[in-house]
């Protein structure tokens, strides 16, 4: 009975060492830090690597990550200035830098800066109108990470970037911004049509002027050519009629060969003075007659 006695306490003494060695020892991991507390108030915090602690009387109790954290800020509702409705959410890079502050300065780092962060994207969202907030996702982030930097350093963290996701309106704001993108359009295309017509307009305007004045001056030209050619002939007759008699029954004569030439031709044409013609005629034949 005592060998076996003595056996348990031995078993029990080294289990006791054991364990007091592993609560004394401890390996911190790369990327994390951990915080210790003794009799329940904070002591210090372990570094990566070999860390040596007072087994039963210093405690871990928080172990957190140093490395870059993704928060996913989920979609939200917003109401712009304009009153219009839009979705939004965003993606925050943050990184504990303070551990300390980290643990004793909030209860929940990452949700109380993924709240802040949603209030704050709410309300500068809020103060712009909607055609500014869809097209201003580099100015709605800078303001978002200016305004949160503060608290972010307060509860020992960085605000390393926030990324704008997604800004989209609403069904219902998005269908009718789809209507006034059309009417839009078509109006830009109905502007662009009457612009065209006016250009035609003009330009077809300025041809009949255009050619208006080349027949004024072809008029001119004709008439100066015929009143050239009326001063020759008149200097070229004197005052003797019977050229000019000679010279209007060619022309006379000519036109009435063209006129019978005509397959449209209905009318025979008789000259307006065919009974003094005939009647000279007639006399002409009868004289040498008489003579004889």
């Amino acid at each position: 009975m005592n060998i076996e006695a003595g056996f348990i306490v031995t078993i029990a003494i080294l289990a006791l060492v054991f364990v007091t060695v592993s609560k004394g020892m401890r390996i911190v991991p790369q990327g994390t830090e951990w915080i210790v507390e003794r009799l329940g108030k904070y002591q210090c915090t372990l570094l990566p690597g070999l860390n040596f602690l007072i087994p039963y009387l210093d405690k871990v109790s928080y172990k957190l990550v140093t490395k870059d954290i993704i928060l996913d800020v989920q979609q939200q509702e917003v109401i712009t200035r304009d009153n219009a409705v839009i979705f939004i959410n965003a993606v925050a890079f943050i990184k504990v830098t303070n551990p300390v502050k980290a643990v004793y300065g909030v209860t929940n780092f990452s949700e109380a800066i993924r709240n802040l962060i949603m209030t704050t994207l709410r309300s500068i969202a809020g103060e712009m109108e909607l055609d500014s907030a869809l097209s201003s996702r580099d100015k709605i982030k800078a303001r978002l990470r200016e305004s949160i930097a503060d608290e972010a350093i307060d509860w020992g963290l960085t605000v390393k970037s926030v990324e704008i996701q997604d800004i989209k309106p609403s069904p219902s704001m998005q269908k009718a911004m789809e209507l006034q993108a059309a009417a839009e359009r078509e109006r830009k295309a109905m502007v662009t049509r009457a612009e065209g017509e006016k250009q035609a307009a003009i330009l077809e305007a300025e041809a009949r002027l255009e050619s208006a004045r080349r027949d004024a001056d072809a008029q001119v030209t004709l008439a100066e050519s015929s009143a050239e050619s009326i001063r020759r002939v008149t200097a070229s007759l004197g005052s003797e009629p019977t050229p000019m008699l000679y010279l209007l029954g060619e022309k006379y004569i000519s036109s009435v060969q063209k006129l019978a030439a005509s397959e449209n031709a209905k009318v025979v044409l008789l000259p307006a003075d065919i009974q003094e013609a005939i009647g000279g005629l007639i006399g002409k034949a009868i004289r040498p007659n008489g003579l004889a």
